[in-house]
Formats: C-alpha cells, structure tokens, sequence
C-alpha cells in the first residue's frame, strides 16, 4: 500500500468526509486516493478558500474538514486558514506536502520548516516518522482537533512517503477515534449560579457560538422559556434560539450589555465582541457567571462569581433541572424588560425608516429589508464585509443554530466563498433543499472572487450577493471618480478606501456559466431574488448598487466606542 493510499484510507476511518486544497507536487495522488475510498474533493483556486472551507465543515458538522496543501508557499497560503480555525474554535485538519528527506537542507523544491511555522497556529503539528504510524498519527489529530476546545491540527508529508510503498502487515491501523467526553460543572457551581441569576434585578444571558457548536439549542431554547430571562446571541450564536423569540435583546444590544446587573456567558468569550466585559460597555460592578468548555477561558477580563466548566449542553442541562426544582421565573413585567422592550422598538423603528427610504442609489437597510422579505427562512446566511456583515447582522434574521458563518472571532475576510461552498456540499449530502446565501461586501468579494469558477465547477446553486458601495466602508461614484482622476496618478490621489466604481462582478459568474444580474433599484432588486430562488440549479450572483456614502444608523450611545461585531 502507498502513503497515498494510507492517508486516505487513516482520513475515511476517521469518518472524513470532505477534502478542499489545490493539488500539485507531491499531494496530488493524495486527493486521487481520497476520491477512491469514497472522501469528496473539492479543488479549490486559493489554499486561503480551501482552508476556510474545511474549517467551516468542523463548524457546521463537528467533524473536520481537510485541506490539502502543497509544500512551501501552498502550505504558507493555508496558515491564515489554520489560525482563523483554532481562533474560532474549529476542528480542521491540514496536509501539507513538504520536500523529500534525502533532501532536506539542500535547498529542495519549496523546502520550508512547515512543521514549526505551523506550531503557532495549531494545537498538533506533527511529521509521522514512518509510514507504518500514519493512521496513528492521523488518529490522533482527528482527536486532538476535536477534544477540549476544537482548533486545528497540521500533519507534514514528506513528498518520498506519497508514492513509497509498505506492507500492510506492518501498519498500525487504528480505529476511529470516540467521541469527545462530555464534561459536567460541579453541583455546587450550579447551585451558586442559579442562586445568583435568581436574585438578580437587570439579569442578561449571552448565547456564543460554542453553544452552537455544542448543539445546545433545545437546551437553551428551554432554559430561556423556562426562567424567562433576555437573551443576546453573539454573531453566529444567531439562531440557537430564534431571533423573532420574544426575549432576544439583539435590537437593544447596547442598553442590555449596559445595564444588566447579571450576565450568563453560554459558549461566549469576553473578547473585543463583547467588549472585555469592561466599562464604558459595561457596568464596573457586573456579576458574571461563566459557562464554557476550556478552564483557561474561564476569569479572562473579568473576574466571575460563578464558573461552570464543562461541555455548553450538559451543563445548560444542569442549570434547567435545578431551575425546574427552584420554580423560578424572571418577571416579564419588571422595570428591566420595558426599559429592554421600549429601546427595542425605539431603535426598530430607526431601521425600519431607513429601510423603507426611497431615495436611489439605494442604501444598506433598504437592500438588507428586501432580502430578508424574500430569502428562505431556513437558509444557510454567509456574511462577511465591514457595513455588510455589520448591518446585516441587525436586519438579516436567522431562526435556525449554525445557519450563520461570518468573519468570526479573528475578523477573517475573504472567507466568504469558501464557508459558502462548505455549506453548500454539506448542505447538499444533508438538507438538499436548504440554500445558501452569501452576502458580500465588493471588498470582501475580492478576497475569493475567483472561487465563482469552483462554485459553478462543483454546480452548487449558491446564491452570492454582493452589496456594492465601491469601496472599503465607503467610495466614490463615477463621476466623483473622473473628478478625483484629473490630479493625477490614481496612486497618489485616489483615497485608499476606494475601489472602481459601478464594477459589474456579476458579469464574473456568467463568465463560468451562472447567472448574473447587476441591480439599482429595489424593483430590480427583488425580481432578481426572485428569479434567483426559483432556480434552485444555478449559481447566481446579484451586483447591488448602493450609495457609496451610505453607512450604518447612528448609534443610541455615541459616546461609546465603535460597537463591534
């Protein structure tokens, strides 16, 4: 048997489903042999995309995706990949091809330390020593990137062991690692948290995407009906219990994280999201009560009064058996749920004026209303860009867990195409009629734009918005563009954020074969949506046109700095 063969035969023993790279010296009878036993490739056009997708896979499955590499500058192209996955908290697994090793040191094809560039970014970065171990190896990456907090694992293949052949008596086979351990918090801890949270007066739980991760949904969905208590989910905790529930605070984000009293972090870190949990965000004297999986985690920023360690949905678990023993129910009359309610509807109604402005080019809550009227409720919602993923995240509702990936913990762009084409072939072996939707800022859409060729290859009926402003934040129109080119070289008179007005990117998916539509006005607008989500054969790409000055609603606290993600 040769490597090539060992690694994909350790992969599918492993219940590895999904492989995304670009192949080249020395992997390229790797992938060949994935495809034999049964492991779906996806060839990529960036190692950037490749990674992002496979770790999007981890996210959306539990189960990590691989992205395949070639030595050097391919395997370089990956670290992003690797670095955003273990910073969001995702299982991934990346082979990299690296040089023979009758040749190391001598200056060999792309020879590069790829198994200590790699330590930084990956919880295992690992060379088998042999032939014989690789199913061992493979084994205990797919184990490692799983177990504790998921992140990314890498494995170095020499190019000499792809083709070397063995015996396979000699071979350490291994079976397929078992689940991760589900971990309990202490009783008392439980005891101490509930005490807490039912003595609280302004009391505020926050749903992060380790909650989603955990599939804790049904869990917290009872807790929040049971106890009554509101609830903020982070980004891509958008959904674990639905944004139209009657208790999510989304809408008075700012208000609840100010003021509450209590705070219950379900999977959810204080990093910049939530703003350290420090003041001017949050009061100086607010009780926290941690929920989360890595004990490290745990008095990052703020000290709390109650740590819960152990997986999200067990120990949601304990909490809503000894709430059902406790009988308690926050009021939903208290002072604190119509200060929540009446800035709610205070600034629904901001988003709704803005939205329902007729004024053209149009503006971002006028194209994120029409969207959210027309897209499925059950869709995978892909979203990344600066205003795009900022604003969408208000108007673009998600009702179901894990149906939203954006630019996450590390900020990623350009990992748009890549999570939607993940989502896309993971949608397609599990829900086949569920879409996705990828929307994008023109920024952001440069990133991976030449993904629209494996989108259209692999015939994946994504659905790519790109919300179009000519810029990074803000751009210029055309003719204020002509204007800007008079002083001279664009280098050294045209404002960085800008980027060429009016770009026709949808001419880009009918170039592979898909449908393009290049829209200005909410009319437009909503006939190409329409067309669009009647063919669910064809990858399509609708070009918005916005005003280049148009930005987000001004903030209920000016004072405070630039709310985040």
């Amino acid at each position: 048997v040769s490597g090539a063969q060992l690694i994909a035969e350790a992969l599918k023993a492993q219940n590895i489903e999904y492989m995304f790279g670009i192949v080249g010296i020395p992997v390229t009878e790797i992938a060949i042999a994935a495809q034999a036993v049964g492991i779906k490739y996806v060839g990529m056009r960036n190692e950037q995309a490749a990674c992002y997708a496979a770790s999007a896979v981890g996210y959306l499955t539990g189960r990590p995706g691989v992205c395949l590499v070639v030595s050097g500058p391919g395997f370089l192209h990956a670290l992003g990949g690797m670095a955003n996955a273990t910073i969001n908290c995702w299982p991934l697994i990346v082979i990299g091809g690296s040089s023979d090793r009758n040749q190391e040191t001598m200056g060999a094809f792309q020879e590069f330390p790829q198994v200590e560039a790699a330590r930084l970014y990956n919880k295992m970065s690992v060379r088998p020593s042999s032939l014989e171990v690789i199913p061992a190896v493979i084994e205990k990456a797919v184990r490692t990137c799983i177990y504790g907090r998921p992140g990314s694992c890498y494995i170095d293949i020499p190019g000499d062991f792809v083709t070397l052949q063995v015996n396979k008596s000699s071979v350490k086979y291994v079976e397929c690692c078992l689940p991760p351990p589900i971990s309990m918090a202490e009783h008392s801890a439980v005891s101490e948290a509930a005490s807490i949270i039912g003595n609280s007066k302004q009391p505020l739980l926050i749903i992060g995407k380790g909650a989603a991760y955990s599939r804790a949904e049904n869990n917290i969905r009872k807790l929040v009906d049971l106890c009554g208590l509101p609830f903020l989910p982070t980004p891509m905790a958008k959904g674990v219990v639905p944004d139209n529930h009657p208790n999510c605070v989304a809408a008075a984000r700012s208000t609840a994280l100010l003021y509450a009293d209590v705070i219950i972090l379900l999977g959810a870190r204080l990093n910049w999201i939530l703003h350290f949990g420090l003041p001017p965000r949050f009061q100086q004297d607010v009780t926290v009560i941690q929920v989360d999986t890595c004990a490290e985690e745990l008095g990052n920023n703020v000290r709390p009064a109650a740590v819960l360690l152990g997986d999200i949905n067990a120990v949601t678990k304990q909490l809503l058996e000894e709430f059902l023993q406790r009988k308690f129910k926050y009021s939903s009359n208290s002072e604190w749920w119509k200060t929540l309610r009446e800035k709610i509807m205070n600034n629904e109604r901001r988003s709704k004026e803005l939205a329902l402005q007729n004024s053209l080019p149009m503006n971002y809550y006028t194209v994120f209303h029409h969207i959210s009227e027309l897209i499925p409720k059950d869709c995978i919602l892909v979203s990344e860009g600066a205003n795009t993923m900022d604003i969408g995240r208000t108007m673009l509702p998600n009702y179901y867990p894990r149906q939203r990936l954006d630019a996450g913990t590390f900020g990623t762009m350009g990992v748009g195409l890549g999570f939607a084409i993940a989502a896309a072939m993971v949608a397609k072996d599990r829900t086949p009629e569920k879409r996705v939707v990828c929307i994008e800022g023109d920024s952001a859409f440069g990133f991976s734009g030449m993904e629209v060729e494996t989108i259209c290859r692999y015939k994946l009926p994504i659905l790519i918005i790109i919300v179009n402003n000519n810029g990074i934040y803000t751009g210029l129109d055309a003719d204020a563009w002509k204007e800007m080119l008079k002083f001279g070289d664009p280098a050294t008179c045209v404002p960085p954020v800008s980027l060429l007005p009016n770009s026709h990117y949808e001419e880009i998916m009918s170039a592979f074969g898909g449908k393009g539509y290049f829209v200005q006005t909410p009319e437009e607008l909503q006939s190409a949506l329409k067309a669009t989500l009647a063919d669910k054969q064809t990858p399509s790409l609708i070009n918005v046109m916005i005003d280049p000055q148009s930005e987000r609603k001004k903030q209920e606290f000016p004072w405070l700095t630039r709310s985040a993600l």
